[in-house]
């Protein structure tokens, strides 16, 4: 698949041996950091931490990006197949709940072959911006016990402004909606083992983007959870997105609540209004 890329819906078919595609990326696995997070959610983290290996490089790259150094590869270190199965091993042997992969699509191929060189006993978390395509997911899917996917625009144009990709939602809608045939399942100890879990982003001056996702979001309610997200923080390349310059305003975020509460939506998270923080940014090693 390297040879000519179609791992994500940018469709660059480079060869990954001789080529970086729109991502970032080429053949080498490049990391950022790896160690039991806790600030995910509750379901996610719980006691012991999650797993987490953040990933360099996206496939979307939206101006407000909060891993922004990340995304842009402008830091991270390579590491081989054998090393990231090595990776999970070791989070699984320092207690981590889950093994959760943060921005994996472009590395999906490569994932896919460390899991077979080691399968950890824990739930494996997909952690994605939801752009992704379905025939993708369909082969990475036996290999994934938990779905965490953004979906972060409902409007062409805001999506366009914000990622540059017009069909983010036409495309994410349909990643998600495949995502969630995946059956829920909680354990005793309140973490999830199974399922998906919706993550969107409240974004400033954005509110009836919001409820157009909860809109479409109702008719998956009873297959999937959603957390509607707080944390926004001004970051980024964002000089020429005069809006994006501030935090969510309370109104703006029990608005979105409140909507969600009458579409009937109970399978839902909400975050304490005050989560907006950059305490939720990691510290990199690499």
């Amino acid at each position: 698949m390297n040879k000519a890329c179609s791992l994500c819906p940018n469709g660059c078919k480079i060869d990954r041996e001789n080529e970086k595609g729109y991502c970032g990326a080429d053949n080498n696995i490049r990391i950022a950091k790896f160690y039991l997070h806790t600030g995910e959610e509750p379901q996610i983290s719980g006691k012991n931490g999650s797993g987490t290996v953040f990933f360099c490089g996206c496939s979307l790259k939206c101006v407000f990006c909060q891993n922004y150094d990340l995304s842009r590869m402008k830091r991270g270190k390579d590491f081989s197949v054998e090393e990231l199965a090595d990776i999970f091993k070791r989070l699984e042997d320092m207690g981590a709940h889950n093994i959760n992969l943060v921005n994996p699509t472009h590395y999906s191929s490569q994932i896919v072959h460390a899991l077979n060189i080691y399968k950890p006993k824990v739930p494996i978390v997909y952690n994605t911006h939801g752009y992704e395509r379905v025939e993708i997911l369909k082969e990475i899917d036996p290999y994934i016990d938990v779905y965490l996917p953004d979906m972060k625009f409902f409007s062409p144009e805001v999506s366009k402004r914000y990622c540059g990709k017009e069909n983010y939602f036409a495309v994410a809608s349909k990643a998600i909606e495949f995502m969630a045939n995946k059956p829920l399942v909680f354990g005793n100890d309140g973490l999830i083992k199974s399922g998906v879990i919706v993550r969107h982003l409240v974004l400033p001056q954005n509110v009836s983007d919001s409820m157009k996702i909860l809109d479409w979001f109702s008719s998956i309610k009873d297959k999937a959870y959603i957390n509607i997200m707080s944390q926004y923080v001004p970051f980024g390349e964002i000089d020429s997105f005069p809006e994006l310059k501030r935090k969510i305003t309370k109104r703006e975020y029990e608005k979105v609540v409140d909507y969600a509460i009458s579409l009937g939506i109970e399978k839902a998270f909400y975050q304490d209004y005050k989560s907006s923080s950059e305490e939720y940014i990691p510290k990199w090693d690499y």
